[in-house]
């Protein structure tokens, strides 16, 4: 067992070295010691399972002649294919649209930094923030698997910083309490309420409210339970069961009052409603948490449209918003904006943000901090009250 400098065990095949570095080292089925260094143990943990592994299962190496292009697809198929499908479809969309048509023909081992930094300089006048910060993501984690998997001796984006900002926490929209009132009272009078209402009281991903059925909610338990997530291809013309956007994604939420008082309602009418006869499809899915295939059977959605008799389209529900807006008299907003106002409400209620990060099924607690929870001026009032209430 290898130890660290304080003669920590560090595990089998794993030691730190005097300048602070861990070397990670194995004996092959040929024998033939392979060994590597890293900066933290996890990495070298990582690189020695994957050794290990390729070891016993044959060789799946890659040439170090590979092109980029070669490396990608490669990379996409092998590799990251058990990531979400929308996060493999953002990795190929950046990668077509961006990365591709600057170093695509180029040979792995020849890409720099300056490579890697023209792609980004190449989107600065064209593309928001965001999206160059999601390239950065890409190209990075694409090489970063090659300096893991002993194709290339080091990370070519070393150094390589994007400059655009992104979008600020202060610009994601989400409703104060006033806002939050008018566009409920004028929400009522269309059919879309009830979704809208849930999504304030339990803060559901659109792709999580859309493919919901009845089998993950519990009335007598008064509780909801998210493994899955549904979408409308529109390129392809057809709809799409997933799972969820983690493993963090997977979980059972407690209902409050009206979300109970809300799928109760729906539950009671649920024969009563137009179905389409194209609800008799059934889409596969995999379940990360188990590796199985599972299956949603429309027909058992909790919502679907009451003029088609099919389930809402993920955009229908952002114009239709926009309607709404419009007639409550406050700035448009998506269907996203309703998460972010559940979080914000439920932190200005005291919700403990460790809790808050398991409602939305996040996987950090970074992310719930940094991404959802804003603090308005009544908050701020608030917390000057609370202080001066307790001072000695």
């Amino acid at each position: 067992m290898g130890k660290n400098n304080k003669g920590k065990e560090l595990g089998k095949g794993i030691l730190q070295k005097k300048d602070g570095k861990y070397l990670a080292r194995f004996t092959s089925r040929t024998g033939k010691r392979r060994e590597k260094t890293f900066s933290t143990v996890p990495e070298a943990r990582n690189w020695l399972d994957d050794a290990r592994y390729e070891d016993r299962h044959g060789d799946y190496s890659v040439p170090s002649e590979f092109t980029v292009d070669q490396w990608f697809d490669f990379w996409i198929n092998n590799i990251v294919c058990d990531l979400a499908p929308n996060t493999r479809r953002n990795y190929r969309e950046r990668y077509k649209h961006n990365i591709q048509p600057v170093i695509g023909k180029l040979r792995i081992v020849n890409v720099k930094p300056m490579h890697c930094k023209k792609v980004l300089h190449n989107m600065e006048s064209t593309y928001a923030g965001s999206t160059i910060k999601q390239t950065y993501i890409s190209m990075g984690t694409m090489f970063r698997s090659a300096v893991l998997n002993d194709i290339i001796d080091r990370h070519p984006m070393d150094g390589v910083r994007y400059t655009k900002p992104v979008r600020a926490v202060s610009d994601i929209k989400y409703l104060t309490v006033e806002e939050q009132t008018r566009f409920l009272a004028t929400a009522k009078r269309s059919h879309n309420y009830r979704q809208y209402a849930l999504l304030l009281e339990t803060g559901l991903r659109t792709g999580e409210l859309i493919g919901l059925t009845w089998d993950e909610i519990d009335l007598n338990k008064r509780t909801l339970t998210v493994s899955k997530t549904m979408e409308y291809r529109h390129k392809q013309g057809y709809w799409r069961a997933g799972p969820p956007k983690t493993l963090a994604s997977y979980r059972t939420i407690p209902l409050t009052n009206r979300a109970y008082e809300i799928l109760e309602e729906l539950y009671n009418e649920r024969d009563e409603r137009k179905q389409s006869d194209d609800l008799d499809q059934t889409l596969d899915y995999i379940n990360l948490m188990t590796g199985e295939t599972k299956t949603l059977v429309m027909r058992n959605l909790v919502f679907i449209n009451w003029r088609t008799g099919m389930p809402n389209k993920n955009s229908s529900y952002d114009t239709h918003l926009y309607k709404l807006c419009d007639e409550a008299g406050i700035k448009r907003f998506c269907m996203h904006a309703l998460r972010h106002t559940y979080a914000t409400r439920a932190i200005e209620r005291g919700v403990q943000p460790k809790a808050l990060q398991q409602l939305l099924g996040h996987a950090s607690l970074q992310t719930t901090m940094d991404r959802y929870v804003h603090v308005t001026d009544e908050s701020m009032l608030n917390a000057v009250r609370q202080f001066e209430e307790n001072a000695c």
